[in-house]
């Protein structure tokens, strides 16, 4: 599988909270079937941003480990109004 990605977010070296609100500025702006990578994760950050982004935004396309030092991994941003089931019908 190749992997590639539209965006990049890179959390070494950087402030948790602060590369946490520059990842939901880029997800927002990005278009539905866009991929974002996400490098640098350790196991805490990896759950705090599943709890920053809104569970049906997105779909889990890729993980990868670079030697134990940190992990990366690619999300897919869906379009959560194909979820009808969230919506009132007319």
């Amino acid at each position: 599988m190749e992997k590639t990605a539209d965006y990049i977010v890179d959390f070494r070296g950087a402030i948790k909270s602060l590369t946490l609100l520059k990842l939901t500025h880029v997800f927002r702006g990005m278009k539905n079937n866009e991929v974002v990578r996400i490098v640098g994760l350790d196991p805490d950050t990896r759950n705090d941003l599943f709890k920053v982004l809104p569970a049906l935004s997105h779909e889990f396309v890729f993980e990868e480990e670079h030697e134990g030092e940190f992990c990366s991994i690619y999300l897919k941003k869906k379009d959560i109004k194909s979820h009808t089931y969230l919506y009132e019908k007319e």
